[in-house]
This record gives C-alpha cells, structure tokens and sequence, in this order.
C-alpha cells in the first residue's frame, strides 16, 4: 500500500507520530491535505485558513475538537476533523487511528482524512466529538477493576493477569500492561474522563493515586 502526500504542519511533540515515524516522510508542501501535529496542535489551527485546503486534520489528546474549533460550525461543510492515535507512553504507537468529527464535518473532508490514514496502513475509526478517546473510555475502567481487585487482595497480581488473559484471551493481563505503560499516565487519562462524566469506573484506584503523587518508576509499580 503506497502512502498518499499530505502537508505536515508541527508544533510541539507529536504522541501520534513521534520522531522518526514513517508518515512523518509523506510531507509535501503542495498538497492540498494539511495535518497538524504536536501537543500545540490547536495553535497551528489557529494559525491557517481551513478552507484553503480540501481538509484539515488536527491531531487531539483529551479535550473535545470543539474546544478548538468552536460548536458553532456555521455551514454545514466543515472540513476540519480531529484524530488520535492510540498509544501509551513507554510504547509504541499502535495501528489504531481514531478520527473526531463535529455535527457539520464535511462527508469528503472525513474521507480525504480516511483515505490518507488507510494508504498509510492504519485501522481507522471515526467518532462523534467527546471527551476522551474511544480505547481509553473503554479500557481506563477495566484497568481501574483490576487494580482495585489487587487491593482487594481478591488474588496475586500474576493469579489476576493470568487468569484475564485464559479467560478473555488477551496477550498479556491489565496489570502487567499498567506497569510497563505506566500508572501515573494512567492516573492522569482516569482522573480526566472521571472530572468529564463523573462516572465510579474512571475513579482512579488507590495504586494509580500514589504512583502519581510519587512519581513511581513505571517499572515499579504496580506490585504486590
């Protein structure tokens, strides 16, 4: 699969393409697809015209995409999509590109956008614009049960991976995903979707708390 051309504007690290990943090589200035990329992504938004371009795409991290565009979209016809690429951070990205639309977003703008990602190799889902990614407001609560069921003493930490991993048939149990992603990332994105819906599955557990007070080595933690 060839790769389609986009123009590629930075600001700041990007938690979608870091340095050194391969799409960041399907940068062509005259392209008239425009990527913004970084965690000062919204500024370079801020910075251009989008209808000087078939479709914009502005790279998110938690926050809605109309904290950065408005609600207000006017004309139906909008071409700026939001997009996140799953990821934690002592890992690398994974395949997973999730694209954010508004109530307005263009039908070609979103399969421009589409497009480039699948020429890319990616998988890509398209959501409507909420807090929160789709993976984490699935997976945050499922990783909350496990530690809270650790603090339970409900089983070993080895007994608890083990036994998810037979019984759901993941390659490797939540808590041993959490000591090498890291639980005070993990604190961070729970706390976040916990402040947004207020919901008792994104409370972040006791462990997350401390690992993110303290700072813990992610390689420390969690532990029985």
């Amino acid at each position: 699969m060839t790769a389609m051309q986009v123009r590629i504007l930075s600001r700041g690290a990007s938690r979608s393409f870091p340095v050194g990943d391969a799409f960041l090589a399907t940068d062509a200035p005259d392209s008239d697809v425009l990527f913004l990329l970084g965690d000062r992504a919204g500024e370079a938004l801020g910075e251009i015209d989008p209808s000087a371009h078939a479709a914009v795409a502005v790279e998110l991290s938690w926050s809605c995409l109309g904290a950065l565009t408005g609600e207000a979209l006017g004309a139906e016809g909008g071409n700026v999509v939001g997009f996140a690429r799953y990821r934690t951070s002592a890992e690398e990205p994974t395949r997973t590109i999730e694209i954010v639309t508004q109530p307005h977003t263009s039908s070609a703008a979103l399969a421009r956008v589409g497009a480039v990602f699948e020429a890319s190799g990616f998988e890509v889902v398209t959501c409507a614009d909420r807090e929160g990614r789709i993976l984490d407001r699935l997976m945050r609560p499922y990783f909350n049960r496990a530690l809270d069921a650790l603090d339970l003493e409900l089983a070993p930490r080895e007994a608890l991976d083990r036994t998810l991993r037979l019984g759901l048939g993941y390659p490797r149990g939540p808590l041993e995903i959490l000591s090498q992603s890291g639980l005070a990332e993990h604190f961070e994105i729970s706390a976040r979707l916990h402040a947004a819906f207020g919901e008792r599955a994104y409370l972040p557990p006791r462990r997350a708390r401390v690992a993110a007070e303290r700072a813990v080595p992610q390689d420390k933690e969690p532990r029985q």
